[in-house]
């Protein structure tokens, strides 16, 4: 059945566009300008670029009423979202490859977080609301982008002008957590405010703030306040708030720019823990508590980027960037019969600061079939970590890591429909060997608007200060980093047809077809080293092979756009644990994701709707003697939104549902190895289904 849904999605768009080949002849196709930036020279359309870059607009973030980054990326084809109810946290997986291969940017700038540099990123800690698009490249980005842009690239655009004098907006969102709402204790709760003027012609500043407060979700939990030992008390999902503050200041004039931007986030998260003690002191006479803790994080981003021309011809651009993000753990010892803290104690637990910079230098030619970029990086990293040694005792480690960067990247147009984007990256490492990444793009424009694009490229993975430095000792246990580990290398190639037609009916039709093949050597794997007492080790030992076959379409008519997707992926990796090894069976999975909007123009008013099926999927997980498979059952996600506007659009409102087919957990099941009968666990995806109502009050003059 998968594979009939298949073909039909992948082969259905072709022939329709085909067998209305005539009809197209006489019509000029004016389908999907969309300027992108992200791996290019200078801004251009989608239609230039050599990479294939796939958008998401801020009318699909408006339209989800999106509170994070992992609202959206739950709705994107080849991309899983990895929330965690323990931490907080929610990361990203593509193609199979965790974040740490996955690079996120914010204007061309990795982003940092307390365990790395634009990968391992938290979702929920990325704001939207000053976002112009989100643009995704799939595939090793390494010539570019630099280390650890393995499986692709996540470039978030921010809005750096206005075209108004003044521009003032004021959100407020109120959201359900499931069944779970009150105005203050239950629910979601989001606030925020932007302001933003047009000086004379050139200058442009804005400024906004943030505040995202997140109750938690109970499900089966008793919550904070809760006195019996039954391992009731505390939360399904811990409470959250973050507050976000943002400024942005611009200058352009004739063909210079620059800006700088500085971004601010304070996170906190409380656990509360589900075990109560008893107590006794003369004050209080007989009590209860729980020895609860909050994780406190701060960000701070400094980004100022600089562009214009040099002896008139020039090209170049130029970004400093400064960024701190530090946690901290409190730990405290909670009454539950006073309801007061005492005990508290508040130390550094993670952090990483990052000195970074990037610039390049193009457009050396008169002749505009070839164009040459010179780039260079530089990344300064400072991290810092507490780790356990035996005895339970506590130690700091605090190491830097640095490398220097240069690239050159080629773009010749050899005629008017073929251009080749050939790419050379060489990096000098602090702590690694020199490490080289390489690519290949070609792009050939057929009549009737038929789009190829290829790709090859060939990147690397530093080790993470994790993989590094971390150590856990515990009851003979031996859980260390490897200071010895190497970068894993990796070859991708990728291969796509697009045809963006209209036709005279007013039907603009993009249909891509794309595939695509990954493979990772030197991959790092916590092994077991020694069996007495039992010590593992991260090493490099594991190979990662991964292809993917997708099809993405898209129909616009009027007010109506509708979007239908579907990839196939294949992923094979060989484990070895020291004591066994995996099969480097292949194992697949199906995944369709499909997008709805009709604009009501009467009423001023968009209906939207977003789903995705993940399909059941299988991965190797370690048993008693060997590796052997787990099933992961499938998976439905569908959100849908009203946006209407009053007021000639100074009152904006969006009322509507994530995950309407109420999604919590999903079964993973294994046999165990010699005894027949099978074995399952829970997955935790989402608190099941929530309603939100969004309110934006925008004042422009």
């Amino acid at each position: 059945m998968k594979q009939k849904i298949l073909s039909i999605v992948l082969i259905c768009p072709f022939s329709l566009c085909l067998a209305q080949q005539k009809q197209l002849d006489s019509v000029k196709s004016n389908a999907l300008n969309e300027v992108v930036v992200t791996g290019q020279f200078e801004p251009q359309s989608v239609k230039k670029s050599v990479f294939n870059v796939r958008l998401i607009t801020s009318k699909d973030i408006q339209n989800l009423a999106a509170n994070n980054l992992s609202d959206v990326l739950n709705q994107y084809l080849n991309t899983t979202v990895r929330p965690s109810g323990a931490d907080g946290r929610s990361t990203v997986s593509l193609f199979g490859l965790d974040s740490q291969y996955f690079k996120i940017l914010v204007d061309n700038v990795p982003l940092v977080n307390e365990a790395g540099l634009g990968n391992n990123t938290d979702l929920s800690q990325i704001n939207l609301n000053d976002i112009e698009q989100i643009e995704i490249v799939e595939g090793s980005m390494g010539v570019t982008h630099g280390a650890n842009a393995v499986s692709g690239i996540l470039n978030i655009i921010t809005k750096k002008s206005s075209v108004q004098k003044w521009s003032i907006s004021a959100t407020s969102q109120e959201e359900t957590v499931k069944n779970e709402f009150s105005f203050f204790d239950r629910g979601r709760h989001i606030q925020s405010l932007k302001v933003s003027h047009s000086l004379a012609d050139n200058w442009f500043v804005s400024i906004g703030g943030n505040r995202n407060d997140f109750q938690g979700f109970l499900d089966d939990k008793k919550g904070k306040y809760h006195k019996e030992n039954d391992q009731a008390r505390g939360y399904r999902w811990l409470p959250k708030e973050q507050i976000n503050a943002s400024a942005l200041i611009s200058y352009q004039k004739k063909q210079f720019r620059a800006f700088y931007k500085f971004e601010y986030l304070d996170e906190t998260t409380d656990f509360y823990n589900s075990t109560v003690q008893s107590g006794f002191s003369d004050q209080f006479g007989g009590y209860r508590y729980a020895d609860d803790k909050r994780y406190l994080v701060n960000r701070f981003f400094h980004n100022l980027n600089v562009a214009g021309k040099l002896f008139s011809k020039i090209n170049y651009t130029a970004s400093l960037s400064h960024q701190k993000q530090e946690r901290n753990v409190e730990d405290f010892r909670y009454n539950l019969s006073s309801r007061k803290e005492t005990m508290n104690v508040t130390a550094k637990d993670q952090s990483m600061e990052v000195l970074y910079s990037t610039g390049t230098l193009s457009n050396f030619f008169s002749d505009k079939s070839v164009d040459l970029q010179l780039g260079y990086e530089t990344v300064h990293n400072r991290g810092f970590s507490v780790v356990q040694e035996a005895n339970n005792t506590w130690t700091a480690v605090a190491e830097t890591l640095e490398n220097y960067d240069f690239f050159a990247s080629s773009e010749i147009k050899a005629t008017e429909r073929l251009s080749i984007r050939p790419g050379l990256r060489f990096s000098v490492q602090s702590k690694f060997k020199e490490q080289y990444a390489s690519s290949l793009g070609l792009r050939y424009l057929f009549d009737k608007g038929l789009e190829l694009r290829g790709s090859y490229g060939n990147s690397f993975r530093t080790p993470t200060f994790e993989e590094l430095y971390y150590k856990m000792v515990f009851d003979s246990h031996y859980f260390v980093g490897n200071p010895n580990l190497v970068p894993e290398t990796s070859t991708s190639y990728e291969i796509s047809l697009k045809k963006a037609t209209a036709l005279s009916s007013g039907l603009q039709i993009s249909n891509t077809f794309s595939g695509s093949f990954l493979n990772v050597d030197d991959k790092i794997q916590s092994a077991l080293i020694a069996v007495n007492p039992s010590k593992y080790q991260y090493i490099n030992i594991n190979k990662y092979n991964v292809w993917n076959f997708s099809s993405t379409n898209q129909f616009k008519k009027e007010n109506w756009s509708f979007n239908l997707g579907a990839a196939l992926i294949g992923i094979s990796q060989k484990i070895n644990n020291q004591e066994f090894t995996s099969s480097e069976k292949y194992l697949y999975s199906f995944t369709i994701n499909s997008s709805v909007s009709y604009a009501i123009s009467k009423w001023d008013a968009v209906v939207s709707a977003y789903y995705k099926y993940n399909g059941k999927s299988q991965q190797f997980v370690q048993g008693d003697g060997a590796y052997v498979i787990s099933d992961i059952e499938a998976s439905n996600w569908l959100d849908a939104s009203v946006r209407k506007n009053f007021f000639k659009g100074k009152l904006e409102t969006t009322l509507g549902a994530r995950n309407l087919l109420n999604v919590t957990s999903i079964n993973q099941t294994r046999t165990n190895e010699g005894a027949g009968h099978a074995t399952s666990s829970q997955i935790m995806l989402a608190y099941g289904r929530s309603y939100f109502l969004k309110l934006t009050y925008n004042l422009n003059f």
